[in-house]
């Protein structure tokens, strides 16, 4: 027996509230890109993992960890071969849309009615930010709520929070198609990451307010009305304040790529680049974001995806 899933990728615009004056901190906003994706085949047998030979050894011990992780909760053993996977620590969310897809694979491999927001937190993902958990059960345009300081009293990456996924208070359909540029620079994980929390948290109360209101009152009509010169303008707004503000800062080509492209921005801490598209201009702006890189000996991989508004995908299961 067999189960194979597909993920999508995801893009985080920005963490909301690392403040916590009114009792929540985090909070996010995203959505989904059917490329580049995650594939994944559980099926019954001994405790192995199998990539296939392209795959990051970071991704392997990451799958080794979820699996050894959901075999003690649940009892049973199972093989994991990772078909299809991309760079981690790009800003595309490998590590939980990976985590997610062995344990949705496993649990639907022995027929357990478990739900993806119990699974994340069995496999220690979501506890900053719930993008990635939401964007791999439903795909689409989610913000989420953050957590009560009761649950998560200080400020930390998912990678070091164990609270469980927040909830998510608004998912819409995501209209657009998406250019992205990774520059393969080296992006923030580890204790990296949580040196950028702890040295630049809490993150000023009016800043704070700002990205608020830019989120409610022209990230979000933005997509639910589809004007992307909206969406475009909300996205650079939201470049230069908060916490997204500390994330540019820590790349010194970051603020002159955002400047030159208005309407881009930085997914997570980096290093994925995306705007949002429309028509025939994807390609011509795919060209010249790439070759921003080409011009300062920084090699990058591009592409354009459709947005994902469905979520994973069980591509194969075979009784």
């Amino acid at each position: 027996m067999r189960v194979r899933i597909q993920t999508p990728s995801r893009i985080h615009i920005t963490l909301i509230d690392l403040n916590g004056s009114y009792g929540r901190i985090d909070g996010g906003a995203g959505f989904a890109l059917e490329e580049p994706g995650i594939v994944v085949e559980v099926e019954t047998g001994s405790h192995e993992v199998l990539p296939s030979p392209d795959i990051n050894p970071e991704l392997v011990e990451r799958a080794k960890f979820v699996l050894k992780k959901i075999e003690n909760f649940f009892g049973f053993s199972a093989r994991v071969k990772i078909l299809r996977a991309y760079t981690p620590h790009c800003g595309l969310g490998s590590g939980t849309q990976l985590s997610l897809a062995i344990a949705k694979a496993y649990t639907q491999l022995h027929k357990i009615n478990f739900s993806i927001r119990n699974l994340a937190e069995i496999v220690e993902r979501g506890g900053t930010s719930g993008i990635g958990v939401a964007v791999f059960e439903m795909g689409g345009f989610i913000v989420d709520g953050g957590h009560s300081v009761k649950v998560k009293s200080g400020f930390s990456p998912s990678s070091a929070s164990r609270a469980p996924p927040p909830p998510v208070i608004a998912r819409h359909k995501f209209p657009w198609k998406v250019a992205v540029v990774v520059p393969q620079v080296s992006g923030f994980s580890g204790g990296r990451e949580i040196n950028l929390f702890e040295e630049n948290c809490p993150i000023p109360l009016n800043e704070v307010r700002e990205v608020s209101h830019i989120v409610l009152m022209k990230l979000m009509p933005a997509v639910v009305e589809r004007d992307l010169d909206d969406f475009r303008k909300a996205v650079s707004l939201l470049q230069r304040t908060g916490f997204k503000k500390v994330e540019v800062s820590k790349y010194d080509f970051a603020s002159e790529f955002l400047e030159l492209f208005e309407g881009a921005g930085m997914s997570s801490t980096g290093t994925a680049f995306y705007m949002a598209v429309e028509g025939t201009e994807g390609k011509s702006l795919l060209k010249d974001m790439k070759r921003f890189f080409d011009e300062r000996d920084m090699n990058c991989w591009s592409f354009i995806s459709e947005p994902n508004n469905t979520g994973a995908e069980i591509i194969d299961l075979e009784n």
